[in-house]
């Protein structure tokens, strides 16, 4: 396999405006270039093109997929934390889970010289040009805020890394975070404790944004603290589903595809995704957990009962979007731009 453009309908959501097209998503073989090993069960793959020709540029935050054929179960996405002016090599943070498939096997099989599949890159964690930031990561969580804090470096901008761990042999990227100073805090569990987000985040803070990817627990905790600041200062990245309620609706709702003319039945443990897909209409897809955005599809009718770990609240209380690979719907008809 070589480099490859999947054609299919999607919407193209820009958060304020939304365009249905036909479109086509960078796929390519690419060859592990190096592996290294970062942290105590964390390695850095590098990635080039097999003919170096440029990859397709991305800005911090992105991710993209790592398709491993031999491997079973969903797709998985990795940040990219690497240099962004950098558009012949790919850089991505790989820890080793005992549960994760793809984590495994990187960390198990995978060696330099060794060819994967990519898909991407997107974003669904951009960084805003605001005045001051406050970056908060947890373990593994580093990575997509290291390409952010030496963004946020250049432009200038005042912000504060704070990064906590279990130890400092799991924290990765420490080298790396120390030629920025006293910006960077680093924080092991096992020598300061957890982080003290009630201080950090106890004061509101009008002009600042908070980034913060990590664990669940840290995030949960963080979204609670920020309850009482401004609307979308806090932005937080997801890699597994946040936990979820039962669905509003248990029984079957009906989803109606504008652009199609279709409307179908999507009946309880069903997901509108699995539906829309075997009435032959190509949605693009990848991890089918509500974590990567990759289904997102504008709402023309109807209110969905979202479900993914993408949306922030303002968004979802939009409803003019939604993750249709795990998220159902509150009203009796969902209109798709479809």
């Amino acid at each position: 396999m070589t480099t490859t453009t999947r054609p299919h309908v999607e919407t193209v959501q820009h958060r304020t405006t939304s365009t249905t097209v036909v479109t086509t998503e960078f796929e390519a073989d690419v060859r592990v270039e190096q592996k290294q090993a970062a942290a105590d069960g964390v390695v850095v793959l590098t990635l080039r093109d097999l003919g170096d020709q440029p990859l397709p540029g991305w800005t911090p935050g992105a991710h993209v997929d790592l398709v491993l054929d031999e491997v079973t179960g969903p797709t998985r996405q990795y940040s990219l934390c690497g240099d962004p002016a950098d558009h012949h090599v790919w850089r991505l943070g790989v820890l080793r889970e005992a549960e994760g498939h793809t984590s495994v096997h990187v960390h198990d099989r995978l060696q330099p010289g060794d060819v994967v599949r990519v898909r991407g890159p997107r974003n669904n964690f951009p960084l805003e040009p605001v005045p001051r930031y406050l970056f908060i990561a947890g373990g593994i969580g580093i990575t997509p805020l290291l390409p952010m804090v030496a963004a946020a470096e250049a432009a200038g901008a005042d912000w504060r890394l704070v990064y906590g761990g279990r130890n400092r042999g799991s924290m990765a990227f420490l080298g790396e975070l120390a030629t920025f100073g006293d910006r960077v805090s680093v924080r092991p569990q096992d020598e300061t404790g957890l982080l003290d987000l009630d201080a950090l985040l106890g004061t509101p803070r009008a002009d600042t944004a908070v980034y913060c990817c990590g664990p669940e627990p840290l995030l949960a905790a963080v979204e609670q603290r920020c309850a009482a600041w401004p609307p979308g200062a806090l932005h937080v990245e997801r890699f597994a589903p946040r936990p979820v309620a039962e669905p509003t609706r248990s029984e079957t709702f009906e989803v109606v595809l504008a652009q199609s003319e279709l409307t179908l039945a999507v009946p309880p443990g069903r997901s509108i995704l699995a539906v829309v897909d075997e009435a032959g209409i190509a949605v693009l897809s990848s991890c089918s957990e509500g974590t990567c955005g990759t289904c997102e599809t504008a709402v023309l009718e109807g209110e969905p009962d979202h479900r993914d770990s993408v949306l922030s609240e303002e968004e979802r209380r939009a409803g003019d979007c939604m993750m249709i690979c795990v998220s159902r719907s509150c009203s009796e008809r969902l209109v798709l731009d479809l």
